[in-house]
């Protein structure tokens, strides 16, 4: 019986007191090795229109001409928080996106590099960045307050907006499945077909998400050049 609603995003499987539900991040490495056996094959082909789409729209973003393979930390982001947020639609699989824990390790890091190499290579760009043009003279001490206050949030609201969508879906599918054995059996067909279109749902937020963080990060980025 599940005491707490969020106990289904607890650690719990463990081997000698090391938890093991975090190796289910490590897991979509295992996809790969299969695109080094066979070439060319339609896995290997289908991934490298993926990357090559993505690098294409990242590119126009970023300043390419003077950051060339800046595109590819990117790309890396939005596969590896794609295969976690896929492998935690099944069942079993620990979803190691919906805990602060790893998406914080994500987003801090990037955001502590993006702020050093501004304020140490670019700092005159950084402090314009504090006022926006056109602010009275008034308002430059609250403008430089709001966009100091808003700076330091990013990481925050970039691991919570992730962790906070996965765990709104994965705790709907949970709620309606524990009702299944309650409800007659008409009821349960159509619990089914809503579960699977919420499925569904869930399976097109794991790649909007992980879209929408890549490409803020990338945003990010292209503020400090």
């Amino acid at each position: 019986m599940m005491t707490n609603l969020f106990s289904i995003f607890d650690p719990s499987t463990n081997l000698f007191f090391f938890s093991l539900n975090w190796l289910s991040a490590l897991l979509g490495i295992l996809f790969f090795p299969y695109i080094f056996w066979f070439l060319p094959n339609r896995y290997s082909i289908f991934w490298n229109m993926i990357n090559m789409k993505l690098h294409n729209e990242f590119k126009t973003l970023l300043n390419y001409e003077n950051n060339k393979g800046s595109t590819f930390i990117f790309i890396s982001l939005f596969l590896f928080i794609l295969f976690n947020n896929f492998l935690g639609l099944f069942p079993y699989i620990f979803t190691s996106t919906s805990h602060l824990t790893l998406t914080l390790s994500i987003s801090l890091p990037l955001w502590i590099s993006f702020m050093l190499y501004g304020w140490i290579i670019n700092t005159q760009h950084m402090f314009t960045h504090l006022i926006p043009q056109g602010t009275p003279f008034i308002l430059m001490p609250f403008m430089v307050l709001i966009e100091t206050i808003s700076n330091i949030i990013r990481p925050g609201t970039l691991a919570v907006r992730l962790t906070a969508n996965m765990i709104a879906g994965h705790l709907l599918l949970t709620l309606l499945s524990n009702n299944g054995c309650k409800i007659s059996n008409l009821l349960v067909t159509f619990l089914i077909l809503v579960q699977i279109i919420l499925l569904v749902l869930e399976s097109a937020v794991a790649v909007i998400q992980s879209y929408v963080i890549a490409i803020l990060s990338m945003l990010y980025s292209s503020e400090v050049n």
